[in-house]
């Protein structure tokens, strides 16, 4: 009887979990089936789901329209330097504020938190205000007037992102769950904190900066806000900037935005399948231990 129910609590939670993932993914097979369908089709006064005949001139037509190559070269970039930078800098944070013993250490931590609770949207113009006011960059002077600073730059993109609070969150909290007994075997070893910083605790926390990367590079990649602020040239333009290449003032051409979006969504996707298993257990892993 026990076990009946037991098989029958299963099988709901698997139903339940099933009509979400369809829900979740139907936004998605609208946007594939559109994408190959004809101007015909989409003019058509209604709706179906399956095109008539798969074309690809959508696609075709898309990508065309504008340097593609440039905006998907744009966005990889920024995405990929991104990472790696994120990943190093509040891994090594998460270090110190982990296994470093120094006065005000959990006060400092608890402190870099409550930049979680502020929005994003809130710091972009003094953030882009002191970006443009860098000195002697953009020819500027050294009073960070009278040039560009970093805007429309690579590093203008990238370096308001490369620090977070919540990536340090989940390495301390990865970092918290390793015996002390390790530092101290290390240490007796000859090891400078940095080399266990980079020679154990990196290796051992695959997971987890696996985790923080996928986030940081989803994030990173669907960025909008912050480029279309911040960039004001083609040759800058990401790919999310790009889209609006098929929007006027009073039409958009939605086969177009269709194809181009399953195209710019396809590098995610890949990544994500490709990591899936590392990100479960990352975050499995960064929340033992408080």
């Amino acid at each position: 009887m026990i076990k009946n129910i037991k098989l029958t609590k299963k099988a709901g939670l698997y139903l339940v979990m099933l009509i979400l993932a369809l829900i979740f993914t139907f936004p998605f097979v609208i946007m594939f089936f559109t994408a190959f369908k004809s101007q015909a089709e989409l003019q058509q006064p209604y709706f179906t789901l399956m095109p008539k005949s798969f074309t690809p001139e959508n696609f075709i037509g898309a990508m065309a329209t504008g340097n593609w190559p440039r905006y998907f070269y744009n966005s990889a970039f920024i995405t990929v330097i991104t990472v790696i930078l994120s990943l190093f800098l509040n891994s090594m944070a998460a270090y110190s504020f982990s296994r470093l013993e120094f006065p005000g250490r959990n006060a400092l931590f608890m402190f870099s938190l409550i930049a979680l609770m502020i929005p994003e949207q809130v710091i972009m113009i003094p953030v882009f205000l002191r970006l443009k006011t860098i000195p002697f960059l953009g020819g500027n002077n050294w009073l960070g007037i009278g040039g560009t600073g970093l805007l429309n730059s690579y590093a203008g993109l990238v370096v308001p992102f490369v620090a977070h609070p919540f990536g340090v969150f989940l390495c301390r909290q990865s970092f918290m769950t390793f015996p002390k007994s390790l530092d101290e075997a290390a240490i007796l070893d000859g090891c400078s904190r940095f080399r266990i910083f980079w020679n154990m605790y990196l290796p051992l926390s695959k997971p987890v900066l696996v985790t923080l990367g996928l986030l940081k590079a989803v994030t990173t990649w669907n960025q909008y806000t912050w480029p279309l602020i911040l960039t004001n040239s083609d040759g800058m333009r990401t790919v999310q900037l790009a889209l609006s290449n098929f929007s006027t003032e009073f039409t958009t051409n939605w086969g177009y935005v269709m194809a181009a979006t399953t195209l710019i969504i396809l590098p995610v996707m890949i990544l994500f399948l490709c990591l899936q298993k590392y990100y479960v257990s990352g975050i499995v892993a960064s929340g033992i231990k408080g």
